[in-house]
């Protein structure tokens, strides 16, 4: 079974999305936090990261740079509500996969999401 986390400080986003992948056959995980996710990250061994850029305490990519150094194969799709090309920029170098806009399309999120995870499993 595919793994996925979510990591996103508004837990209504979580939720949302977590449901939705649920849905598809996903096992999946939540954190509210950067600190929440590397714990999940050190335990779980997701398949994909979805990670919020904007983030109390530890931001997107700062938990981005920490996750790599814990992982650096795993999917990681940032999500945020603001289209900022130095940011993408910063999260490429870092090893982001996709960087992708709130409000979230899901169907079009589950496009990018299934296209790592087949790639993963042709690999």
């Amino acid at each position: 079974m595919r793994k996925i986390l979510i990591v996103d400080d508004e837990i209504d986003v979580c939720d949302f999305v977590k449901h939705f992948f649920e849905e598809r056959n996903f096992r999946t995980f939540t954190a509210l936090s950067g600190e929440e996710a590397l714990r999940i990250l050190k335990k779980e061994t997701p398949d994909i990261i979805l990670l919020d850029v904007r983030m109390k305490k530890m931001d997107g990519i700062e938990t981005l740079k920490r996750i790599r150094e814990i992982n650096k194969d795993v999917n990681v799709i940032m999500v945020t509500a603001v289209d900022d090309h130095e940011k993408m920029k910063t999260c490429s170098k870092l090893g982001a996969r996709k960087y992708v806009t709130k409000p979230l399309v899901l169907e079009e999120l589950e496009k990018v999401v299934s296209s790592y995870s087949k790639k993963d499993k042709n690999a």
